[in-house]
């Protein structure tokens, strides 16, 4: 098995990309809205997917947060609100806000399960900054490390409960970024001290099934490597101070905060300690290249992968779409 998640380029699978995912056997797939037309097609594409791999584990990944970034699209799929409904809600009810979050995760999940993904990018434990760039805005589940965990745990047991795996993103927190990582490399010069409330989520939830890393450099580490490319990073603050047991996966490939050729980015997320490169572009020549740079995937990674889509196999029905909506609006108070 490669340790690469690849991204398709649309709607359904080309002869090419079967001939290449059947040769490189990646450890997963990630789709974004080029690949989302509507429930039947969608189901379909899945489908296939596990076909070509009989592997009915096969994680396939999708960024459905709700808000800005949701790639399954209304009118054909359910709009969500974004992170910030709920950070705003926990401020004068926290239980209230928690069980939102978890019945939202929940309806999500659900959504997901009825096309085949089982595996979503949520949640985002990046603690929101004052002053930072809006990539993470309000996406975040608030500015306090407590609340941002709190709420984080209600995501991945909703989306569990549903059966479907959650990622924690961006290790080791992206909250205080002053750029983009899509558009160039954004460096944070915060103390190590201060950079102790961006990882407090990330510790309390290091039993979190996956995690992605964030292509930032953080200067009090390692001013020369952002996380996704830092032995550093990667073993002494995210496995090590945090503890994060997971199976870790880089950011996208193909974002801007990263150079040189994709084989040398795809060797240097894995040379650092990620177990998995994650390329999304759908771009044939970009993955025969993040190919070129991938040996096979380690004996650990494959555990890791192994426990992580384990954690979901005994998810059951669950409650209907409906239901779970219309408990999350009545708490958000949109019903």
């Amino acid at each position: 098995m490669q340790p690469a998640i690849y991204g398709l380029s649309g709607a359904s699978l080309s002869a090419d990309e079967r001939a290449f995912f059947h040769d490189a056997d990646p450890a997963g797939y990630i789709l974004f809205r080029r690949n989302c037309i509507d429930p039947e097609q969608l189901r379909a594409l899945t489908d296939a997917l596990r076909a070509l791999h009989r592997r009915d584990d096969l994680p396939i990944l999708i960024d459905q947060e709700g808000g800005r970034v949701s790639r399954m699209q209304p009118p054909v799929w359910p709009e969500f609100p974004a992170a910030e409904a709920f950070a705003d809600l926990y401020q004068v009810a926290p239980i209230s806000a928690i069980e939102a979050a978890r019945v939202n995760a929940q309806a999500i999940g659900s959504v997901l399960r009825e096309a085949g993904i089982n595996v979503d990018c949520l949640p985002l434990l990046d603690v929101r900054q004052a002053g930072a760039h809006d990539i993470i805005g309000d996406r975040a589940l608030g500015f306090e490390p407590m609340q941002v965990a709190a709420l984080g745990r209600a995501v991945i047991e909703g989306l569990r409960a549903a059966g479907v795996v959650g990622v924690v993103k961006h290790m080791p927190g992206h909250g205080r970024s002053t750029s983009d990582s899509h558009q160039e490399l954004p460096v944070v010069t915060a103390s190590s001290g201060e950079l102790e409330t961006d990882i407090e989520p990330f510790r309390t939830l290091a039993g979190a099934p996956m995690g992605m890393t964030a292509h930032v450099v953080y200067t009090a580490w390692d001013a020369d490597r952002c996380a996704s490319l830092s032995p550093i990073v990667i073993g002494e603050i995210i496995r090590g101070r945090i503890g994060f047991g997971g199976l870790l996966m880089s950011d996208d490939l193909g974002m801007h905060a990263l150079s040189g050729g994709f084989d040398e980015r795809a060797a240097g997320v894995i040379a650092a300690g990620c177990d998995v490169a994650l390329h999304c572009s759908g771009d044939m020549a970009e993955m025969v290249a993040v190919a070129s740079g991938l040996g096979e995937m380690t004996d650990a990674a494959r555990e890791r992968l192994g426990r992580a889509m384990a954690s979901v196999v005994d998810a059951g029905e669950g409650a209907p779409y409906a239901e779970l909506a219309a408990k999350r609006d009545a708490l958000l108070g949109y019903a």
